[in-house]
């Protein structure tokens, strides 16, 4: 089968159940722990390569339990959030890999795009942590707030005048646009150009649900054309089964293979 492209934490049992499916990709989703043990990620990611498997990061998603927000108003996030950057920019220069990394989440401070200050501050943070490396790390859009797609400013404003590279999750573009495919389409239409990489995962629209695809809402015909030729994991909620169980990724990867793909239709 192709496109098995899978997302895993560092726990053998989960890289043990990964491996089993022979995966073309990995994304390691790290947490804050793992980046106080760097070698322990770069034994990983070099047997991974070793396998011959293409390997991404993930940076963790928290910090002493809040998730990050690369403006909060609390200095402390900000220090670990640019501390953290640097650990993993090393990681990945060495090992000629990308990072993935979030501004913000939705639980997080960035959430009014409508502040035209925080705007601004959000693109100067950014270009801090481009001055701390600019080809590692791979920005993902979030379901609310200034880094998404809701936020009609954020191609003129950040991801245009910065030359973001770009994770796009098809479900959280979809969310923030409120399950409507053919804004879907649009907002693939214009970023798929900054788009090196993609979180390929169904939703309903309407919550950050993370549904294997066909169980959600999303047109995968019209999204295929987009991202076929990129890499991307299917990143599937596996709360069922304490992350270990990958099944639904590989359901996901069957339902993709069969998906018959039409010609994309440019909307400019």
């Amino acid at each position: 089968m192709n496109y098995i492209r899978l997302k895993t934490g560092l726990q053998a049992d989960h890289l043990q159940n990964r491996m089993i499916y022979n995966p073309e990709v990995m994304e390691l989703h790290l947490v804050e722990d793992d980046l106080y043990e760097p070698e322990r990620i770069v034994q990983c990611i070099q047997w991974l390569k070793s396998k011959g498997v293409r390997v991404y990061l993930h940076h963790p998603m928290t910090y002493k339990g809040q998730y990050l927000d690369i403006i909060s108003s609390n200095q402390e996030i900000r220090d670990h959030y640019d501390w953290s950057c640097k650990v993993l920019a090393a990681i990945c220069q060495q090992e000629e890999i990308k990072c993935v990394i979030h501004c913000h989440y939705v639980s997080s401070e960035s959430t009014d795009y409508r502040d035209p200050a925080k705007r601004k501050e959000t693109g100067q943070r950014m270009e801090q942590v481009l001055r701390i490396c600019d080809q590692s790390f791979l920005w993902e859009d979030t379901i609310r707030g200034i880094f998404s797609a809701e936020n009609p400013f954020l191609l003129s404003e950040i991801v245009a005048p910065l030359h973001l590279p770009l994770n796009i999750d098809i479900s959280h573009s979809f969310i923030a646009l409120k399950g409507d495919n053919s804004k879907l389409q649009a907002h693939l239409e214009k970023y798929s150009p900054y788009a090196k990489y993609f979180h390929v995962v169904d939703s309903m629209g309407i919550i950050h649900d993370s549904l294997p695809l066909g169980e959600g809402r999303i047109n995968w015909t019209m999204v295929k054309p987009y991202v076929k030729d990129t890499d991307f994991i299917f990143e599937i909620d596996l709360s069922f089964s304490n992350h270990c169980d990958c099944t639904p990724m590989i359901r996901s990867a069957d339902y993709f293979n069969k998906i018959k793909e039409i010609q994309r239709n440019s909307l400019s």
